[in-house]
């Protein structure tokens, strides 16, 4: 998306502050819901006594977190209102670290995470994944390259660590 686009969608939404504010809380109960669910597939591996695939569903995420988090660090992409005069709807100061987007990668993941246990519940929350990386788009904090590397990163190293190396 160019500046001038953005700009304009952007003062679009700002005209409309129940839009604004729709498209906000969406960002925020999509991140929280997601962030509460994966505690509960844990207790319910660990309650369920299913404790090969705890294992599995704690190391596989964990892990890939920790690599995406040092990848952004170290590759530290700009984010689109450092590189272009606009102004985000979502408020961050962060500086890089852009690519590919965590909130992106980690929602899907999660989503990875419920497959094997409960798939309709992936499937919602791979739902979920596709509105918050639409929102973080509009919203101005990533673009459309990093959302689209999160899922796809989140969705690689979830079926190869949930499906293929154990």
């Amino acid at each position: 998306m160019r500046e001038e686009q953005y700009n304009q969608m952007a003062d679009a939404l700002r005209k409309h502050p129940g839009m604004l504010g729709l498209m906000l809380g969406l960002n925020r109960v999509i991140t929280l819901l997601t962030i509460a669910a994966y505690p509960m597939l844990l207790l319910y591996l660990l309650f369920s006594e299913k404790y090969e695939m705890l294992y599995h569903t704690v190391l596989v995420p964990g892990v890939a977190f920790v690599v995406v988090s040092i990848f952004r660090r170290v590759y530290n992409a700009p984010r689109p209102y450092e590189q272009m005069q606009i102004r985000p709807l979502i408020q961050k100061d962060t500086k890089g670290k852009s690519f590919p987007s965590r909130h992106v990668f980690s929602i899907f993941i999660i989503g990875m995470s419920f497959m094997p246990v409960f798939p309709v519940i992936a499937g919602v929350i791979f739902v979920a994944g596709v509105f918050l990386a639409l929102i973080r788009v509009i919203g101005g904090v990533h673009y459309i390259h990093d959302v689209i590397a999160g899922a796809f990163f989140g969705i690689l190293i979830g079926f190869l660590g949930f499906y293929v190396i154990f």
